[in-house]
């Protein structure tokens, strides 16, 4: 199996896992820090934002140069593999923590206090992450939030029908509020990773005031969030300056909803832009020289 091949599978196996999904024992957010990187720093700021900011989400370098942001927190590192050296090296340094990791008996695992262990079935091959995003940020937001996930295989094809129609073309930005923008992060993640493309995330404030003076006609803007008045008259004026902008969405206002939606349309892009391009593997894997480096700085 190719990674390519790999990634549809593990996209596809997200509907399984969440027929099975069990949430965590939820805990005092006001006492939690949820540390991360890469896709599990999008999983601890979805900690961050469903606890409405009690509980906060840091960069692990930062932590291991603030250790006071650590004082009277129970901090929950969150790392897949349980082996990068930012989150061992901060996970030392602290007095509580937990491991929310897919390998229990990780580096991670053993120098922290407690183990979350991620219960899923991937393909068991090295490729951009979906269902370990999807597990990681679920446990991470049933530590703070009380939900229940419905209707995932409706949201599903939902998501893959209007990813259908979203056409990448120059640069993308990918722009959200709340509970999405941390989504627009492991969006751009996975155009990155898996078509080397040239992606950029922001809140759809900040867009206005930051990125719309870098983008050009050409470019794609694809909006995060429901359909409202300001998101149309956003859009109005973005198509006015030659950009194409999509604005995918669902009926239903539901938090937990909406964030799974925009998770699978995040992973139905990146994987729609490889089948048009006839990719067989993920551009992180064929890139060996960047690869390489992004591996020695990170374990």
């Amino acid at each position: 199996m190719r990674t390519i091949s790999a990634f549809e599978h593990d996209i596809e196996s997200q509907l399984e896992f969440l027929g099975k999904f069990k949430p965590q024992k939820q805990i005092n957010p006001k006492s939690a820090l949820f540390c991360g990187s890469g896709d599990s720093l999008a999983s601890s700021m979805m900690a961050e934002c469903f606890s409405d900011y009690q509980a906060l989400a840091v960069d692990p370098l930062v932590l291991a140069k603030n250790k006071s942001i650590s004082k009277n927190k129970h901090v929950y590192f969150v790392s897949i593999s349980g082996n990068t050296i930012s989150n061992i090296r901060a996970a030392k340094m602290v007095k509580k923590s937990t491991a929310i990791t897919k390998n229990p008996t990780s580096k991670l695992a053993k120098v922290c206090t407690g183990v979350i262990p991620l219960d899923y079935a991937d393909s068991g091959m090295m490729t951009s992450g979906s269902v370990s995003f999807l597990a990681s940020m679920l446990a991470c937001m049933s530590l703070v939030f009380s939900f229940r996930v419905k209707n995932a295989r409706k949201l599903f094809l939902s998501a893959k029908s209007q990813a259908r129609k979203i056409t990448l073309k120059n640069k993308v930005y990918f722009i959200g509020n709340q509970h999405t923008y941390p989504l627009c992060m492991y969006a751009a993640a996975k155009l990155h990773e898996v078509l080397g493309m040239d992606a950029h995330y922001e809140r759809i404030e900040q867009f206005s005031h930051a990125g719309l003076f870098s983008a050009k006609p050409g470019d794609t803007i694809i909006i995060f969030e429901g359909k409202n008045t300001h998101n149309a008259c956003l859009v109005s004026q973005l198509k006015n300056l030659g950009l194409s902008v999509y604005n995918p969405s669902i009926k239903s206002s539901g938090k937990i909803s909406q964030v799974i939606f925009y998770t699978f349309v995040s992973q139905v892009l990146a994987l729609n832009g490889a089948k048009r391009k006839r990719l067989a593997d993920c551009y992180f894997i064929t890139e060996k020289k960047i690869r390489n480096v992004s591996s020695s700085m990170i374990y």
